[in-house]
């Protein structure tokens, strides 16, 4: 297995897709849902990312939380759903969401080989305390970055300064994981060495500077980075 040089100091996550399950919230609600519900989660997930980027184009920001519903709202029309009740209910499950059932122990290997870790993410504060309160990660994570210090979504290069800035550490020694392929050609781009979760198997992005590790999942990332027990 490919290993991260030496020098490696912190790990840290994007947030949505890499450490919390974002289709957990319909797959909640599957049952009310019916056969629509994994489509509806991948439209829903699409258009909250398009949004990030099509208003950080714009110069129209508005935080990660707004641009969840504005694509639910998208997503439920699109669907034939009209139910305020239910609309309501998805919200609330996806400001709670579950972590992928790696990541607790995936993390406590990190700090224990004495690494710093943390999210680096387009969720605003409060969407990041949540989740990171209902998935139990709260020690387990150094630092909870979100793109709302800079007021613009990745993959602006400002969002990934943010990880340097705070550690005064160069982009060298972080490994950047994200389950997002166009995240991972920013963090890569930025300098980081980026580590690609390749959850379900898609093709690699055509975009300058590909990853440098591409996982099927979290588990291994101990052992890349040389903080396997």
């Amino acid at each position: 297995m490919t290993k991260a040089p030496s020098g490696i100091k912190a790990c840290f996550f994007d947030a949505y897709g890499t450490l919390f399950d974002v289709n957990a919230a319909a797959r909640a609600l599957a049952t009310e849902l019916g056969d629509k519900w994994q489509p509806m989660a991948e439209m829903w997930r699409n258009k909250q990312l398009n949004y990030s980027w099509l208003r950080s184009l714009m110069g129209r920001h508005a935080d990660f939380w707004q641009l969840t519903g504005d694509a639910l709202d998208f997503t439920m029309e699109a669907h034939g759903v009209r139910d305020a009740g239910l609309r309501q209910r998805l919200m609330d499950l996806y400001f709670n969401l579950a972590c992928f059932p790696e990541v607790p122990a995936m993390l406590q290997s990190l700090k224990r080989a004495g690494l710093i870790t943390g999210i680096l993410s387009n969720g605003s504060p409060a969407m990041l305390e949540a989740a990171c309160k209902t998935a139990g990660l709260d020690g387990l994570l150094d630092h909870v970055l979100s793109v709302e210090d800079v007021g613009i979504f990745k993959p602006d290069m400002r969002i990934y300064q943010l990880v340097t800035d705070k550690l005064d550490l160069p982009a060298s020694a972080v490994a950047f994981h994200s389950s997002n392929g166009w995240d991972i050609h920013g963090g890569k781009t930025f300098g980081f060495y980026s580590i690609w979760i390749n959850r379900s198997g898609q093709p690699q992005e055509r975009l300058p500077n590909p990853p440098d590790v591409i996982l099927k999942d979290l588990a291994e990332v101990p052992r890349v980075v040389g903080a396997a027990a």
